[in-house]
């Protein structure tokens, strides 16, 4: 499987294609958390048989919870993807570069930032399926 990026120094009309493997596609991980989410109770059930709907409902909030966060995010780097086309932004490898110029102290409140906001969007996930 090929995923394609952008990259606005190559010609127009053209993306690049960099190769990923079969296991580390996001479409992998979705699908098996959704044959998961589908044989949960039957796996509940057979590891113990005194579990009610109750019990296994609730791991498979956790579970919906999950795969809905995984699809939020999905959903967000492929709009950034677009808006980056559209934009015709620098590429992320330049960007990439221009952080690590950054002082230090600027580095860790981006990355603390970051983890904030991306454990605040599976926590909005986790709530508004509960």
């Amino acid at each position: 499987m090929n995923i394609k990026y952008f990259n606005p120094n190559a010609e127009e009309d053209q993306l690049q294609v960099s190769p990923v493997s079969w296991y580390s596609s996001p479409i992998v991980l979705f699908v098996s958390l959704m044959i998961l989410w589908f044989y949960m109770p039957l796996l509940l059930n057979g590891i113990d048989k005194t579990a009610g709907g109750v019990d296994q409902g609730i791991w498979l909030v956790i579970l919906i919870s999950l795969i809905s966060f995984l699809m939020v995010c999905a959903l967000c780097w492929w709009l950034l993807q677009r808006f980056w086309m559209i934009l015709q932004l620098p590429s992320l490898e330049l960007m990439v570069s221009k952080f690590k110029y950054l002082p230090l102290w600027q580095q860790l409140i981006f990355f603390y930032a970051s983890f904030a906001l991306l454990l605040l969007a599976a926590l909005g996930c986790l709530i508004a399926i509960c």
